[in-house]
């Protein structure tokens, strides 16, 4: 196949199928879940714990001990008090409902640093925050909330250095290879223009006009509320607490993952926690299996050497030429694009980061603008399943996969058009390139 060594073959061929599969719907995704560990079990392919590696991974148990708490949020009460709230100032009218969560989700990105766990958090609010203005099942303005904290919780916080997986795993990789180091406030204020801010921007702007909705511009009655339970008070200080050893990772370098199953352990714990321990049989599993599968393909698609091939071969179609740098620059996003569709958001720094001293050479870049410009390329989700946490909070609010489908192209095709430019510009202003 193309050249290809029978096993990174197999690989590509599994990676294409399953991932066509989640991308077109055509099969529901527990269904494709279950395929790729049945056919990269029975092929052999890579060996089992490779298979099943998204089971280990940090991110698996984030989504887990996630739904677990967001559960304890919707049942409790709290999640009401908070959307109650929240439904007075943003309920003037639907763009200042969409401005407003989708600000909400870059602010959280600066204080929480797990993309699942904002997602976790912020859907069974804003689903609370909907009943409560009058948004409910169908509505287009529904989906468009959901949409709005998926999409708003994963692109922009690409632009904050520790708020995202493929920063995380860039930053590690490019400084474990090259001995490089990113700072916080120069990596910031060279990604939160664009990546950030004009991102956000947009993705209200497509919001509204993709999902068009209207509120009646009444502010809610204001209810008065009722006294705080004890279970709405533990709960409160668990999230507080939660919350601080997120915020403080650097210091106690806890996984914020193994802080969050923590929490949800406490969320269960009969006499201290919130929830009866029959509350874990509403969680929803074929969310769970479809995380762990997407991440075992990864690593499937990793260790086959399917990322390496593609990433090598694509870099050697690039007509790259030293004294062209904005050909060079959209080159380079391009080129990380296509690998993001192939080996997701995730798969990109670990895919492209090692070729960066080639790829420095070929376009007279430096090699930490190299590896720089793969941030535009993983914070842009051409279809939802290069993103993780969107499918996460699509399958939490019962959005379709079309509807994500529509606004992460359309998101996807005005980067590319408008934003990737605009990108180049404050990169030469600041003299990256």
């Amino acid at each position: 196949m193309l050249g290809l060594a029978p096993r990174t073959a197999l690989g590509a061929a599994m990676g294409l199928l399953c991932m066509g599969l989640w991308a077109s719907a055509a099969l529901p995704e527990i269904v494709t879940s279950f395929l790729f560990f049945a056919l990269a079990t029975l092929t052999a392919v890579v060996p089992p714990p490779v298979v099943f590696s998204g089971f280990a991974a940090s991110a698996f148990w984030l989504v887990l001990s996630g739904m677990v708490v967001g559960l304890a949020i919707a049942r409790t009460g709290l999640a009401a008090r908070i959307a109650s709230a929240l439904a007075v100032p943003l309920s003037r009218s639907y763009p200042r409902l969409i401005a407003g969560i989708i600000a909400i989700a870059y602010g959280l990105s600066f204080v929480m640093p797990s993309n699942m766990g904002r997602i976790a958090l912020l859907v069974p609010i804003m689903l609370a925050l909907c009943d409560r203005i009058g948004l409910g099942p169908g509505r287009p303005g529904r989906t468009g909330v959901i949409l709005a904290v998926g999409f708003g919780t994963f692109l922009l916080s690409a632009s904050i250095l520790p708020a995202n997986v493929p920063n995380l795993v860039m930053t590690g990789a490019a400084e474990q290879l090259y001995g490089l180091h990113f700072g916080y406030l120069p990596y910031l204020a060279l990604h939160a223009p664009v990546v950030g801010l004009a991102k956000g921007l947009l993705l209200i702007v497509l919001i509204v006009r993709l999902f068009p909705d209207r509120l009646d511009g009444t502010p809610p009655d204001v209810v008065a509320s009722n006294p705080w339970s004890a279970a709405e008070k533990r709960l409160a200080g668990l999230l507080l607490l939660t919350l601080a050893l997120w915020m403080s990772d650097s210091l106690h370098h806890i996984s914020p993952a193994w802080v969050g199953v923590a929490g949800a352990a406490l969320c269960l714990m009969p006499g201290l926690g919130v929830l009866p321990p029959e509350a874990f049989n509403q969680i929803n599993m074929r969310t769970i299996f479809y995380v762990a599968a997407l991440l075992g393909l990864v690593a499937t698609v990793n260790v086959t050497g399917v990322g390496d091939v593609l990433g090598h071969r694509l870099a050697a179609l690039m007509p790259f030429a030293p004294d062209a740098p904005a050909g060079n620059f959209g080159l380079l996003v391009a080129l990380a694009s296509v690998v993001s569709l192939a080996a997701t958001a995730n798969g990109v720094p670990a895919l492209l980061t090692p070729m960066a001293k080639e790829l420095s050479a070929a376009t007279g870049f430096s090699l930490e603008a190299v590896v720089l410009t793969q941030v535009i390329a993983f914070s842009t989700v051409v279809l939802p399943y290069q993103a993780p946490p969107i499918i996460v909070a699509m399958e939490l609010g019962k959005v379709r996969l079309a509807d994500a489908t529509r606004l992460s192209l359309a998101s996807a095709g005005l980067t590319f058009l408008v934003l990737v430019p605009l990108d180049y510009g404050w990169w030469r202003l600041l003299g990256v390139i």
